[in-house]
């Protein structure tokens, strides 16, 4: 044994030999045995404040100090500005049978720091006729406001309190709907009233059925009870229309952080800077959707109910969780607002090109509108929703609604890539171990869906805005096989085609030999317009005229006969054309026209079949031809019936100027009703 303690191999205790504890096995003092890397303990009491010192308040990006207050005005405190802003959503859930509104806490229930804040009350409510002075339970407690979320902290809540929500693979966030996985047109009511009423469009072939001002009030009350009995509910405060001249304040006041997250991504996210000066909203929404309606209250027809009213600004969602609600219930509100202005509201996809050409796409579903008008060459401005205003065009959302059903990598590689941290994914099938999502499994919906911000996208233009358009493209997927691949409208024949908003599908079986079923859907969405089609169309034509823009008409159905004879367009054709849209060269091409339809063919297309470009000219059997295309031509006709009506000024000149684009073929009058 060595002087210093240290094995020279010697055996040590019960004849285990010693471990050196230094390079050289001697030589070391025992204070150098080891580094001690230790460092002082937190300097905390409990667990509790171990934990409050893991996360730090956030602070706007830029400095309060740089921002120029308004004139006359005094700087606020942080807590004068959050005591407005709890004031303003108070106000925004007061019951109509109660002085004033809830008393409102900011911050999630479960973390003690939350419960030490002093409540805050709204103002009284604007309702003298039903005040009752009356103290209640509800009033006695406290409704905690999870204001303005993050993702990260949204997911903390849906995975916490909302069964049925999971963290897939990619990191996006499953969840469920409930039992409705799609929109429930036939419970939505709109307000009869005064200041809306001989704007909006009532009757046959109209999205809109009424409801009056009192029923409204009674499933508004049932909403608003159901979120002040809750222990905590979810605010956003956020934007509609990318353009700062005709931006739309919206607050949504929702029930689960799903939603929440949900119109997150679905709209524009303000800033810190901008949330502090957001004020009172313009529009509300009041989202209850897991309560039901009251059937008995008139002009119920489930217990789901989707109500709005253009004078109190306010939607109220009962007995549905379906998110997409929200989001077309904001898009009907837009339909109205923006034409009120001036503005002509859009159911398109919108991209522009490097020279700084904008093409705006209609399509119903299957007519390749996503597709076509997602091009790595091209930027997106926005996929779904835009307004074209005296200042070009912007995109109304913040982000992309996506399907999901067959979704795969090679087919559709930016949706599938935006699929990650911060997407919503509803309704869909995965894996329970590696969570990998099925897309192809329809085992809950058909209707799967991701909702992510616009800025998943990697060539998505920010902010989302571009010049007035130079090319707007109507698709059309024509099951018949008659309609051309291509064609160049008039005005008038453009009005005609966006009211008709055709395209065809195969539905119906029988002896394995499936038949196409025509569909119409005015403006390329009449579940969302607000005012008559006609309305829309015309301010359609007048700001292509104002602005130079060229309508055409793009088939990417059937060629060469009907479904089950011909075959479908190749997407390599649509391609090219679409691409000779965008270059200007089918401006310049030669054309001639179809007969019906009238429509205008151009002879030659770069990268197309000449032989294709007319139809009849790629059927082998033409009287089949002739019949299918007369066929379609009445279609068209019958579904016209339900706007030739519409008068502007007191005479329907515009009408009929309309009816005469359409196609031109005689019927026995007993025919065209039925």
């Amino acid at each position: 044994m060595s002087s210093d303690g240290v094995s020279n191999g010697l055996p040590g205790l019960n004849g285990l030999s010693r471990i050196a504890t230094s390079a050289n096995g001697a030589g070391k003092s025992h204070r150098e045995v080891c580094a001690d890397d230790s460092v002082p303990t937190v300097q905390a009491q409990n667990v509790e404040e171990l934990h409050s010192r893991q996360m730090k308040k956030s602070a706007p990006s830029t400095p309060r100090a740089g921002l120029t207050p308004k004139a006359g005005s005094t700087p606020k405190s942080d807590d004068d500005r959050q005591r407005e802003q709890l004031e303003s959503i108070s106000t925004s859930l007061a019951s109509l049978t109660r002085e004033s509104g809830p008393q409102v806490v900011r911050g999630d229930p479960t973390r003690n720091k939350a419960t030490k804040q002093e409540p805050v009350k709204g103002k009284a409510a604007n309702e003298p006729s039903a005040r009752v002075s009356d103290i209640t339970d509800s009033a006695l407690k406290f409704t905690h406001v999870l204001y303005n979320l993050s993702p990260a902290e949204l997911y903390e809540q849906a995975l916490k309190s909302e069964k049925g929500s999971y963290i897939t693979s990619t990191g996006a966030l499953a969840t469920l709907s409930g039992a409705k996985t799609g929109r429930s047109p036939k419970d939505k009511r709109v307000v009869l009233e005064e200041s809306s009423q001989d704007d909006l469009w009532w009757g046959k072939g109209s999205p809109n059925i009424e409801m009056d001002s009192e029923t409204f009030l009674i499933n508004r009350e049932r909403a608003v009870d159901y979120l002040n009995s809750l222990e905590k509910v979810f605010v956003n405060d956020q934007f509609l229309n990318w353009d700062p001249e005709n931006r739309i304040k919206v607050r949504i006041i929702s029930a689960r952080a799903y939603h929440s997250l949900f119109m997150y991504n679905m709209c524009i996210r303000p800033t810190p800077e901008e949330l502090e000066d957001f004020g009172t909203p313009d529009f509300t929404i009041y989202n209850a959707g897991q309560f039901p309606c009251n059937r008995r209250t008139h002009y119920m027809s489930s217990s789901t109910s989707v109500d709005v009213n253009l004078k109190r600004r306010e939607m109220v969602i009962l007995g549905t969780q379906y998110a997409g609600e929200m989001k077309k219930g904001l898009f009907s509100l837009m339909h109205y607002l923006m034409p009120k202005r001036g503005i002509l509201s859009l159911h398109s996809g919108c991209n522009m090109g490097k020279q700084g050409d904008v093409a705006l796409f209609f399509g119903l579903s299957g007519t390749g509108k996503t597709t076509l008008s997602t091009d790595h060459n091209r930027y997106l401005i926005g996929d779904d929703e835009h307004c074209w205003s005296d200042n070009g065009v912007s995109n109304i959302e913040g982000g992309c609604y996506a399907k999901c059903i067959d979704l795969s990598q090679k087919g559709e590689p930016d949706i599938w890539n935006a699929i990650k941290f911060g997407t919503v994914v509803e309704n869909v099938v995965f894996d329970e171990h590696t969570r990998e999502v099925d897309y192809a499994d329809k085992s809950v919906t058909e209707n799967t869906r991701a909702a992510y911000p616009i800025e998943f996208i990697p060539n998505a233009k920010i902010p989302c805005v571009g010049p007035h358009p130079k090319n707007i493209i109507l698709l059309a997927c024509d099951a018949f096989g008659v309609l051309p691949p291509v064609s160049k409208l008039t005005l008038a024949q453009t009005m005609y085609h966006f009211i008709s908003g055709y395209t065809a599908v195969v539905a119906g079986t029988e002896d394995g030999v499936k038949e196409p079923t025509a569909t119409f859907s005015a403006c390329y969405g009449a579940a969302f317009i607000m005012m008559h089609p006609t309305k829309y169309a015309s301010m359609l034509a007048e700001k292509m005229q104002k602005h130079g823009a060229t309508a055409w008409l793009v088939n990417t159905g059937w060629s060469g006969g009907g479904y089950g004879v011909g075959s479908r367009m190749r997407l390599a054709y649509t391609r090219s054309i679409i691409d000779a849209i965008h270059d200007g060269s089918l401006l310049d091409a030669e054309y001639v026209d179809t007969p019906i339809f009238n429509l205008h063919v151009p002879k030659a297309v770069a990268g197309v079949p000449t032989e294709i470009l007319q139809p009849q000219n790629s059927w082998k059997d033409k009287d089949a031809y002739n019949a299918s295309l007369k066929k379609l031509a009445g279609l068209f006709q019958k579904n016209f019936k339900n706007f030739s009506d519409y008068e502007v000024g007191g005479d329907s000149n515009l009408t009929h100027e309309i009816l005469a684009a359409g196609p031109i073929i005689e019927f026995p009058a007993s025919s065209m009703g039925k």
